[in-house]
Parts: structure tokens; C-alpha cells; sequence
């Protein structure tokens, strides 16, 4: 879009078309659009957050579970009764932890419990971080609909205006 410069006044630029350019103000159309991929781009990071989340959320009972399946155990190795299970156990007792990528370690129980408190707190952490992320997405998505709405209205309001003002003259 070239603009040369023509008598419109002091800043102004005209164009091709004969509209004028106001100090390279955008025109409310590429505003609108700008806020358009804006929504888009919160959009997008929403839904990765709420993704985020839901495994978290998945993550966090089955931590849980785990953590108690193996104090459990423990208090069972300090006293005397007998554990009854399934299948044979060693004295020297060591666990099995899957750590995700195809990969599985071997623990002592201490070792696993202490892993296991480690893991737990940071995805705890991590979803309390993730509902601060999620309530400052859903604050910007507000704001820049609020905006965009304001823009588009301007916009009418200006058409409106220009319309009437050619049908007077």
C-alpha cells in the first residue's frame, strides 16, 4: 500500500484509494483482526493448559495411592505380623517405580517413599500453577473480547457517521 503525500493536513498520508492514512494508525478492521488471532492464540494455550491439567489431576490420586500402598508396607516391615500377599517377597525388599519413556527403576522402599513425597509435591505445585496460568487466560480472553466488541462498535459508530455525513452533502 503505498501513500504518497497529499494536502490532507499535517501527518495525514493518502492512499491509492483515496483514503487517507491518520498517523499510522491501523484502521479498526486490522485492529479487529490482530484481536482475532490474539483470542485464537489463548485459545490454543487454554486448551494445552486444560491437557496439562487433566493429566495432573490423573496423576496426583495414583501418587497418592502408591504413597500409601508403601507406608503401608512399611509399618508392616517394623512390626511383627506377617504381610500376607500374592506373591513371594524377599526380605531384602525392593520396588519397582515406572518413571515414564519406558523406563523403570528399582527402589528400597525408603528410596520410593521419598521419590514419591518429591513427585507428589511438585505435581501438586504444578496444578496450583496451572490454575493461576488458567484464571489469567480466561482474565486476557475476557479483555480482549471486551476490546475487540468496543473496536467493532467504534467501527459501526464511524460508518454511521461518514454514511450520514455523505448523504448530507
Amino acid at each position: 500500500m503505498a501513500a504518497a503525500k497529499d494536502g490532507c493536513g499535517k501527518g495525514e498520508m493518502a492512499t491509492g484509494n483515496g483514503r487517507r492514512l491518520h498517523l499510522g494508525i491501523p484502521e479498526a478492521v486490522f485492529v479487529i483482526l490482530g484481536m482475532r488471532l490474539q483470542i485464537q492464540s489463548i485459545s490454543l494455550w487454554n486448551s494445552t493448559l486444560l491437557k496439562k491439567k487433566r493429566r495432573l489431576k490423573g496423576q496426583i490420586p495414583e501418587i497418592k495411592q502408591t504413597l500409601e500402598i508403601l507406608k503401608y508396607m512399611q509399618k508392616k516391615k517394623e512390626s511383627t505380623n506377617s504381610l500376607e500377599t500374592r506373591f513371594l517377597l524377599a526380605d531384602n525388599l525392593y520396588l519397582c517405580l515406572w518413571l515414564g519413556a519406558n523406563v523403570m527403576l528399582e527402589y528400597d522402599i525408603d528410596e520410593a517413599q521419598a521419590l514419591l513425597e518429591k513427585n507428589l509435591s511438585t505435581a501438586t505445585k504444578n496444578l496450583d500453577s496451572l490454575e493461576e496460568d488458567l484464571d489469567f487466560l480466561r482474565d486476557q480472553f475476557t479483555t480482549t473480547e471486551v476490546n475487540m466488541a468496543r473496536v467493532y462498535n467504534w467501527d459501526v459508530k464511524r460508518r454511521n457517521k461518514d454514511d450520514s455525513a455523505k448523504n448530507k452533502a
